[in-house]
């Protein structure tokens, strides 16, 4: 396994906050390679990366869901699994199987593609909700259990699921825990003509993919998680998390709130977001930013506005928490 994987975190220390930023822009311009036109998007996975989180990318097949994953886990040098969900795709298949050792005459655990520190899950709802909930125990606590036996999983280890909107045919709406597990949610969006011509010009005879050269290690991966944890957070900020927070559980359009999982990721990302922009503390900014792709896809809105809305655009849901950010008072000495 690699050598990140067997790595007690608490022993990396952390980069300088220059090597930090010169490794992140590092990671961003490899990305950008493959990824016309999407700055905000990469920015975004980073973000999570960085933060410990998992991902969530829904679109529209062909918009370059995967491609992304596929990047940002390529940036890396360490282990990384690709899971095709299907219909017929079981748990076992995700967490791996005890199989019958004729020669020692015991059980042998085989592991699945969980074992990896980068897992990447192709068209995730496109599974049952029995293969979905496989991921549920590994994805908060780092960790499977299969036939009574308990497994560690590599560290760090990250999830970036790609998803099709839930109006496709021969799809499965995440339940609320699945959702609630996921850092953040993003759309790709359609790229604009000027990136899609350029698309046509560089890949008529390669792929920016194959070219991608792996930019930072997994120890390295390791330092700057560390670099970000190490971002200040002041008190009046955590506060304004909070509020925020509270405030879709009591807001009459919202039927679920965010839960205090939600907060503490919502305060997570922003340290990333803070590492990443060059600064060494949290500012108001940052958690404004990060409210819809941190909180849009945990909540769920008591009706729809116009008899429904987009499950892709996040719609009212979106709005509403538009909404309760600028009406959430930002604490003076966090400003």
């Amino acid at each position: 396994m690699d050598a990140a994987a067997q790595t007690d975190p608490h022993d990396i220390k952390a980069l300088p906050h220059d090597e930090f930023y010169a490794k992140a822009r590092a990671i961003l311009r490899g990305v950008q390679t493959v990824i016309d036109g999407k700055r905000e998007a990469v920015e975004m996975a980073l973000t999570v990366l960085l933060a410990e989180g998992h991902l969530l990318i829904e679109d529209v097949p062909g918009v370059g869901k995967t491609m992304l994953a596929r990047a940002l886990a390529k940036s890396v040098d360490c282990s990384v699994s690709r899971i095709q969900f299907t219909p017929d795709l079981l748990p076992s298949d995700i967490t791996g199987v005890s199989v019958y050792n004729q020669a020692d005459r015991e059980f042998e655990f085989k592991p699945g593609p969980i074992f990896a520190n980068i897992v990447i899950g192709d068209e995730i709802n496109r599974a049952s909700p029995k293969t979905q909930s496989a991921l549920l125990e590994s994805m908060e606590e780092g960790q499977v259990t299969v036939d009574g036996r308990t497994y560690v999983l590599a560290n760090p280890f990250i999830v970036v699921a790609t998803q099709n909107p839930i109006e496709m045919e021969g799809t499965y709406p995440l339940p609320e825990a699945q959702r609630d597990r996921f850092m953040a949610r993003i759309s790709m969006g359609y790229p604009d003509a000027t990136a899609e011509l350029e698309m046509l010009k560089t890949r008529e005879t390669s792929s920016p993919l194959a070219a991608l050269e792996p930019v930072v290690s997994g120890v390295d991966l390791q330092r700057m998680i560390g670099s970000t944890r190490a971002v200040f957070t002041s008190r009046a900020i955590e506060q304004y998390a909070v509020a925020i927070c509270q405030a879709t559980r009591s807001d009459r359009e919202l039927r679920l709130g965010a839960s205090p999982r939600a907060t503490l990721q919502l305060v997570r990302a922003a340290k990333a977001r803070a590492a990443l922009d060059g600064r060494e503390f949290v500012l108001p900014d940052d958690i404004d930013a990060l409210a819809i792709p941190v909180l849009g896809h945990r909540l769920i809105a008591a009706r729809r506005a116009g008899g429904g809305t987009s499950a892709l655009s996040g719609g009212s849901v979106a709005d509403i928490i538009s909404r309760i950010v600028a009406q959430t008072p930002v604490p003076l000495s966090a400003s």
